[in-house]
């Protein structure tokens, strides 16, 4: 049986000289009854999040059988107290969530007394309808899964619908990564910025990132003109001679992506950025960038980074540990949460 031992790690305390006084990491704090766990979905975002405000991670045991079956064991006290559990449901999905979900019910099982779910990535976000005969609405059922094992409330970043807050029938917060991606769009200071939605579905959250930078608008319209024949992109908007930003929740094989971005430059755009807040990057994603138009993708560590998504220089990584952390901290000391996007 091989096993993952998820220590209590305590990192040093290293803050950019651009980041804001809000996000300076705090001094180690001894609270018993407030405590962090997390699976091995993302263990280097947990740390990140612990050392901002200054908690040990807490200590577990994630194993599994030879058959692929997973154990879960809480290896210290956490009777009565306010529990927070970080885990992406990231690719491996399925194991990833059952480790969240065993998780959640050994705590409960350990009697603490609040249970938050936080997931940087809500894997199954995608299947929020039922557009097919027959079809699942597997984003409802997760969130029932979440409820049953024992989650007391949710903390959920960009899910990739806003209703699927409504699919809980616990407390959610819906965190938005914009707050880190419109810092480092600002230092960066791109001239005759305009930022695209790559789909009509994308407009409202490219309309907020566009007024927080102060932009254009523009959005690509996709319509395939038939089974298995590529999609026309049509750019409604003005992009001749402007920087271009793709703005998106996700991106996965980035085939729409590279569309979008040489559907800008055939439309007069001087150059194409993107970015997101989930690097999903399946298939062949990295290729697909490597080899576009696209000068950079900046996306956030919600889901960790592949090998050769690391390499890509054409990726930058921003950390939202600190976006995260002041949430957690909110929702401990029962403050508000919807400040942090003010």
């Amino acid at each position: 049986m091989a096993t993952t031992l998820a220590t209590a790690t305590e990192k040093k305390a290293h803050t950019s000289a651009e980041e804001k006084p809000e996000r300076k990491l705090q001094r180690t704090r001894v609270d018993d009854k407030f405590k962090i766990f997390c699976g091995t979905a993302n263990e280097a975002l947990c740390d990140e999040v612990c050392a901002f405000l200054g908690l040990t991670r807490g200590q577990a045991q994630v194993t599994r059988f030879a058959d692929g079956e997973a154990y879960v064991q809480i290896q210290e006290n956490v009777r009565g107290a306010d529990v927070f559990v970080l885990q992406p449901t990231s690719r491996p999905v399925d194991e990833h969530l059952m480790e969240l979900l065993l998780m959640i019910d050994a705590l409960k099982r350990a009697s603490a007394r609040r249970i938050t779910a936080v997931i940087p990535y809500y894997g199954y976000g995608r299947q929020d309808r039922k557009d097919k005969p027959r079809a699942p609405i597997s984003a409802k059922l997760v969130a029932d899964l979440l409820s049953t094992a024992g989650a007391h409330r949710a903390l959920l970043i960009d899910p990739h619908a806003p209703q699927i807050q409504g699919f809980f029938n616990i407390p959610v917060d819906h965190l938005f990564a914009s707050p880190v991606l419109v810092d480092h769009f600002r230092r960066l200071s791109l001239p005759n910025l305009t930022v695209v939605s790559p789909d009509a579905g994308g407009v409202e959250r490219a309309r907020f990132f566009a007024k927080k930078m102060d932009s254009a608008l523009a959005i690509v319209d996709k319509r395939r003109v038939e089974m298995n024949v590529a999609e026309i992109m049509h750019v409604i908007g003005d992009v001749k001679g402007r920087t271009c930003l793709v703005i998106d929740d996700l991106i996965d094989t980035a085939g729409t992506l590279v569309k979008t971005a040489s559907a800008l430059m055939e439309n007069g755009a001087s150059a194409v950025y993107a970015c997101c807040s989930h690097p999903v990057f399946s298939g062949a994603a990295i290729e697909n960038i490597a080899s576009s138009c696209i000068t950079q993708v900046i996306v956030t560590n919600t889901i960790p980074l592949t090998e050769a998504a690391a390499r890509e220089p054409k990726i930058k990584v921003l950390s939202i540990a600190g976006l995260i952390g002041r949430a957690i901290q909110s929702i401990h000391e029962e403050t508000s949460v919807s400040k942090l996007f003010v």
